[in-house]
């Protein structure tokens, strides 16, 4: 075998190793593979490049990439593009806190621990509810964690998911409860929010342990979320709601209209869209579901001489208690998009949040008011909505996105993607970013488009 000039060991290595699995050659460790499968002399690869030719080529290569920083972003669909101050930057990306990203052993830091509680209590604050653990994957494993919760606390095996929760968030669940068995029964939507005459049979129909709605849901549009918990907990079930968190810097927080475990996704806490993630997902809980919650959680105390400290108050994984008794598999989080998110809502504040999310909201309908003028389209729904909008588009929303493209401007998402027999709907998502001469080149070249048909 040829020797790579960066690979570590050397040919005295090789042989030893070699020689302590009783065999002659590096070939004989995949007898196995057949040969018609391994690759045959040189790998077919361009030649070497130097240092500035391969910046260049990657740079030529990103520039194909139709990001929003080029474009102006009308995304959504659970990932947003809202400003982001530069000292969330520059705070996360200080060493020592951008090389721990993930801690997997966080009990031996003070400083990692210490982040962590802050996170927590402005989770806490934010969501209305008494406890929150140091964070979660993203939004898809903290609501699949929040609903075997629900199984544990009421020892039931059905759990509810509205059709108006984010269809990959309901994928995620299916996948996490078909392993034990729990039944997962889908609610559908009526004019963008959830049937209640739908979600009562089901709940008279089965043993339900939980009922998963998303406010506001995946539509855009705000579920009636008073009527929904009165009618969960009518029958022992848990509600369980999950949220962007910018709404509610001017909603209600689940705490306040009921919800017993509130879950949702980070991203939009001063995390990049990064083409995908890695995001955050955050779970909050009342107090008394604390002992059946995933992750880490962490607590203040002082030591013997009275100084403050920070501690694992819980931590539900199978290295600290005997491992059928663990809660989750989630045995470590994402630590640096914590951080950030705690950087972030310390930088807005209270008043910053309210703004940033009225903002939102009040471009959002100015957008939808201008659309929905326009020949050949139509509001999807007519619920009330937060800062995303569905709108029924006269040719395939594909198209739209497409032709809107071409002229720098990244329309929406078409739902046909999510939803089966939605081609022509597009989901439109307005953030505070977008000016008023954004929105309406938007509306200037969907009305390009109208015109065409």
């Amino acid at each position: 075998m040829p020797s790579i000039p960066y690979f570590p060991h050397t040919d005295q290595d090789r042989q030893a190793m070699l020689q302590a699995l009783g065999i002659e050659s590096v070939d004989e460790l995949f007898a196995n593979i057949p040969a018609s499968l391994r690759v045959q002399g040189s790998l077919r690869l361009p030649p070497g490049l130097s240092e500035m030719e391969a910046e260049r080529l990657i740079s030529s290569l990103a520039a194909r990439n139709a990001s929003s920083d080029r474009y102006i972003s009308f995304l959504g669909a659970g990932a947003y593009d809202h400003f982001i101050p530069a000292a969330v930057h520059h705070i996360t990306g200080r060493a020592e806190f951008y090389t721990s990203y993930t801690p997997y052993q966080p009990e031996v830091s003070q400083g990692n621990l210490q982040s962590f509680y802050e996170y927590q209590s402005m989770i806490c604050t934010l969501t209305g509810m008494d406890v929150t653990n140091a964070s979660m994957y993203d939004v898809g494993s903290a609501a699949a964690e929040a609903c075997f919760m629900a199984r544990d606390i009421t020892r039931r095996q059905v759990i509810v998911v509205s059709e108006t929760v984010h269809p990959e968030v309901r994928q995620v669940i299916n996948t996490y409860m078909a392993a034990p068995g729990v039944e997962v029964v889908a609610v559908p939507q009526v004019d963008g929010v959830t049937d209640l005459d739908h979600l009562r049979d089901a709940l008279q129909r089965y043993d339900v342990a939980g009922v998963v709605v998303q406010h506001p849901n995946f539509f855009g549009c705000l579920e009636p979320v008073d009527e929904i918990g009165e009618i969960v907990h009518a029958h022992g079930a848990l509600f369980i709601a999950s949220v962007d968190p910018i709404s509610l810097g001017i909603l209600r927080s689940p705490g306040d209209y009921g919800a017993d475990i509130a879950v949702g996704d980070g991203q939009a806490l001063g995390m990049s869209l990064s083409f995908g993630g890695p995001y955050l997902g955050f779970l909050a809980a009342r107090e008394a579901l604390l002992r059946r919650m995933p992750g880490r959680i962490v607590g203040a105390t002082v030591d013997g001489q009275g100084r403050r400290g920070f501690v694992l108050t819980l931590q539900a994984r199978e290295q600290h208690i005997r491992r059928e008794r663990a809660t989750s598999n989630i045995c470590s989080n994402h630590a640096l998009n914590a951080l950030t998110a705690a950087v972030y809502l310390s930088l807005m504040g209270p008043e910053g949040l309210r703004e940033v999310a009225d903002l939102c909201l009040q471009k959002s309908h100015y957008a939808r008011e201008l659309i929905v003028n326009i020949p050949g389209f139509e509001g999807s729904f007519w619920s009330p909505f937060f800062k995303e909008f569905a709108i029924h588009t006269p040719v395939p929303a594909t198209e739209v996105v497409r032709y809107c493209a071409q002229h720098g401007v990244l329309a929406g998402v078409p739902l046909g993607r999510f939803v089966p027999g939605m081609d022509d709907h597009l989901l439109v998502a307005v953030t505070e970013k977008r000016t008023r001469d954004d929105i309406e080149r938007l509306a200037n070249l969907l009305g390009e488009v109208g015109a065409h048909v």
